[in-house]
């Protein structure tokens, strides 16, 4: 069994999809969590009353990790209210298409300002305390798509391969100071960003390039996170685990 018991963590993105079921995971193996949101403020309590309600201990936070000022904030109010950061979350992120000829200036910076540049201020801020504890397990949300790429869907794309080459530097850099640094990339995952194409048309065509033959689900992804994050793993930096069916091998 997975024991946390005593560590604390921050997942961004956390009110619902993907981050909920991190938090959730975490929580039930015993950690204290800080559920980071944007504007999703009733799911968001909703989920600490849930995790509370099992004997649990969270808090949900207001932010947007985009803004440098937003992150650093998000990691002081945990360490202020838990005692420090010992595992940093990166989901956070949004997921939009168009061809590429169709992608605006400002589609392309709002892509890299939630997807890329919010995981590099939230690992910046959370480094120090991680640094002077001297351990710390950082766990950021990359994509199929930042493998092996996805037409119509370039700059998302792109932030998610640029997610896997942050994660194996860092990987590099904060192995002197006990820190693990690794990355989940789910593929098709049931979440509110893929439901319209998960159950509309699109859905037989997706499910054929999945060799397990259905999607993922969000708790299917939330297991590998917990996996990375617990002594389980205390071996493993740098790593990319995908989380597919099998659709990219």
């Amino acid at each position: 069994m997975i024991e946390l018991h005593g560590r604390s963590a921050l997942v961004t993105g956390g009110s619902r999809g993907i981050g909920r079921a991190c938090c959730l995971a975490l929580a039930r193996a015993g950690a204290k969590v800080a559920v980071n949101y944007r504007v999703e403020t009733p799911s968001a309590n909703l989920l600490v009353e849930e995790i509370e309600a099992a004997g649990g201990e969270a808090f949900a936070l207001s932010a947007d990790v985009s803004q440098r000022t937003d992150a650093e904030m998000l990691v002081d109010e945990t360490v202020a209210r838990f005692g420090g950061i010992d595992i940093l979350v990166n989901n956070a992120g949004i997921w939009k298409g168009a061809p590429v000829e169709e992608i605006s200036d400002g589609e392309w910076a709002e892509m890299l300002a939630i997807n890329l540049t919010g995981s590099f201020h939230c690992v910046r801020a959370a480094v120090p305390p991680m640094k002077e504890a001297r351990s710390g397990r950082i766990v950021s949300i990359s994509s199929t798509a930042g493998q092996r790429g996805e037409a119509n869907h370039a700059h998302y794309a792109a932030t998610k391969g640029a997610v896997i080459a942050l994660t194996k530097s860092l990987a590099v850099e904060l192995a002197p100071f006990g820190i693990l640094v690794n990355a989940v990339a789910p593929g098709w995952t049931v979440t509110d960003m893929t439901r319209e194409d998960l159950l509309g048309p699109r859905r037989e065509g997706i499910l054929k390039t999945i060799p397990l033959g259905r999607a993922a689900t969000p708790e299917d992804v939330a297991g590998a996170v917990l996996f990375l994050c617990s002594d389980l793993a205390s071996f493993i930096t740098g790593q990319v685990v995908n989380v597919n069916g099998g659709s990219v091998l």
